[in-house]
């Protein structure tokens, strides 16, 4: 239950809205009982057994004193108008008794509505904005599926079943105490079997209220899995038909699918036990009720401690114990709604509380220019303990560019992630400027940096808004100035709404050269003094990436780059070429210098029939 409660703690901004709710439950439980109560009198005068109270009852206030005066008071109308008028007055007590219940009761849901539809936003804010601020490596180990459904299939579970809940959480259990009240004055004796029986009830309900949420943690994991399916097949589309693979696909998802729909039919046939089971329990009370009441009516004259329940006072007993039933039925299923979704609110409540692995220093400070240099000393760096880098020790001083190649998987990215602080190092320091990366503000370090990478990320808007990603009250000039530098200019003036033009999902709308020059574009926009350039044109033809390598020849004029290099042609100008090999710097020097030593770089030159 503890993920119920910490999920509750979004409601607490509402506690005003909730304590009105509350009180109008309340009111709504108390008009509901006194209309009840209303029909003792009435079956007491069309029975003729009403008792007379011809004096007002004096002394300290009792329960019995209540009884005597409202007996009193019915008398004197009776007395006054009639039994006939006075039974019309009365059904009119009821009538508007029934009304102002109704009517709180709509008000106490009318006034639950913005805390239902808050909390719900607030659990998404909350969750998009932690997702927004987890460390990279994070991503890494979950599936964008699962995070999908954690934002949504989740947080509608627990708005289906934890948030409905609220509205029975004050209203069921005050009109259960209430009517358990009243009904201790009118006979303790059957109050006391009723309250013996629930209990054998309840536990029956929280025997299968407890595999409820067991089997829904599996259903929302597997929800997980289905939307990660769907999310690879639709990217691997072109994949998938290009190797006739439709039909493996299918098979496998199929499999999913099947193994939601087992775990989904558990699911509701236990929830859907709830209704008819906590209804069977309370009938079976209920006859218990009117048995051992009936025996106690018929054995009045042997038992004179019985001799003070009438046969409409035992009527009225039965219709306010009736009206415990629903509560009781209301909370079981509640009970049920809050199990299943406590699977939900735990899923939701990992995110939450996931530890964020790369943290800004409570005293960081700023850094507003790169002056100096970028410095690895002594750096390591695994993860899921396999080494992924291991002694680095590499400088890139101010305004020059060093070139990273090597094999695949070899700690290139790695690398430039680091200097980009998506990751901190497992060991050794990195320095930026003399002080440890560590030490500054994450916002003023990643405003140092430019970052393209061969896979084109870009959003579904506007060609403007995705070149002036992360910038305020962008000017249009420096827009169109930044597309110009980039070669995207061209191409964006030819779609009919230009600038304005919506380049779909993932910007599917462009070609790759024209996807990478707004890469490009975005980055000149942003004017960074450190650009990390991640093979940025090894995904393009001949005539992109021309366009896209002067683009990009243009971005570094005056800069520091780091530029990861799959074709050594476009990084021989470099002014230093770092070869990485498993984790390991093993060479360094200019193109000239590393073709000379015939060593990793050379065997890479001669593999791409450089001359």
């Amino acid at each position: 239950m503890k993920p119920f409660y910490k999920i509750l703690k979004f409601a607490y901004k509402y506690k005003y809205s909730a304590v009105l709710n509350a009180l109008l439950n309340i009111l709504s439980v108390l008009f509901g009982l006194f209309s009840i109560t209303l029909v003792i009198p009435v079956l007491g005068i069309l029975f003729g057994t009403q008792k007379k109270v011809l004096t007002a009852p004096e002394g300290e206030m009792s329960t019995q004193w209540i009884n005597d005066y409202l007996s009193y008071k019915l008398t004197s109308i009776i007395e006054t108008v009639g039994e006939a008028d006075a039974l019309g007055i009365i059904c009119i007590g009821i009538v508007i008794a029934f009304f102002l219940k109704n009517l709180t009761r709509y008000l106490a849901q009318y006034t639950l509505v913005p805390i239902r539809t808050g909390v719900v936003r607030d659990i998404r804010r909350a969750l998009h904005t932690k997702m927004s601020v987890l460390s990279i490596s994070y991503f890494s180990e979950k599936r964008k599926g699962d995070l999908m459904s954690r934002m949504t299939t989740d947080v509608r579970e627990v708005e289906a079943s934890i948030m409905n809940t609220l509205g029975v959480l004050v209203r069921d259990p005050v009109n259960i105490i209430a009517s358990i009240v009243l009904l201790m004055t009118m006979s303790s004796k059957l109050t006391l079997i009723a309250l013996l029986l629930f209990p054998v009830a309840g536990l029956i309900i929280g025997k299968i209220g407890k595999s409820l949420r067991r089997k829904s943690s599996k259903g929302q994991i597997q929800v997980a899995r289905i939307l990660s399916a769907i999310e690879e097949n639709i990217s691997g589309l072109r994949v998938i038909k290009a190797f006739n693979a439709e039909k493996q696909v299918n098979d496998k998802f199929e499999e999913e699918l099947e193994k939601h729909q087992n775990i989904m039919s558990s699911i509701m046939r236990r929830r859907d036990l709830a209704s008819p089971m906590s209804e069977f329990l309370s009938t079976l009370v209920m006859v218990v009720i009117i048995w051992y009441g009936g025996n106690l009516i018929f054995e009045s004259q042997i038992d004179p401690d019985i001799s003070a329940l009438s046969p409409q006072t035992f009527i009225g007993f039965i219709l306010i114990f009736s009206q415990i039933l629903p509560p009781v039925k209301s909370l079981s299923q509640g009970y049920y709604s809050i199990q299943r979704g406590s699977a939900s609110a735990e899923r939701i409540m990992d995110v939450l509380e996931a530890e964020i692995e790369v943290k800004e220093k409570e005293n960081a400070i700023s850094i507003h220019d790169f002056k100096d240099a970028i410095r690895f000393e002594n750096a390591h760096f695994s993860y899921d303990e396999k080494t992924i880098l291991h002694n680095i020790n590499l400088e890139v001083k101010k305004g020059k560019t060093i070139a990273l190649v090597g094999q695949s998987g070899g700690g290139k990215t790695t690398l430039a992630n680091l200097a980009a602080r998506y990751y901190d190092l497992k060991g050794g320091t990195l320095f930026i400027d003399g002080k440890d990366i560590r030490d500054y503000k994450l916002y003023d370090l990643r405003k140092q940096m430019g970052i393209v990478t061969q896979d084109a990320i870009l959003f579904n808007d506007s060609i403007f808004n995705n070149i002036a990603l992360g910038i305020e009250n962008p000017d249009p000039e420096k827009v169109i100035e930044a597309a110009k530098i980039a070669n995207a200019h061209e191409f964006i003036t030819k779609f009919e709404a230009g600038y304005d033009h919506n380049i779909g999902d993932g910007g599917h709308k462009l070609s790759g050269g024209q996807k990478q020059r707004l890469s490009i574009a975005r980055a000149v926009m942003k004017n960074p003094p450190i650009l990390i350039l991640d093979e940025a044109t090894s995904a393009l033809d001949t005539e992109s990436e021309r366009l896209v390598q002067d683009a990009l020849t243009k971005l570094m004029a005056n800069r520091t780059s780091i530029v990861i290099a799959h074709r050594l042609s476009t990084i021989q100008n470099a002014d230093e070429i770092v070869v990485i090999n498993e984790g390991e710097i093993v060479e360094q020097g200019t193109h000239e210098e590393l073709v000379k030593i015939e060593g990793h770089y050379h065997k890479l030159h001669n593999m791409q029939n450089l001359s």
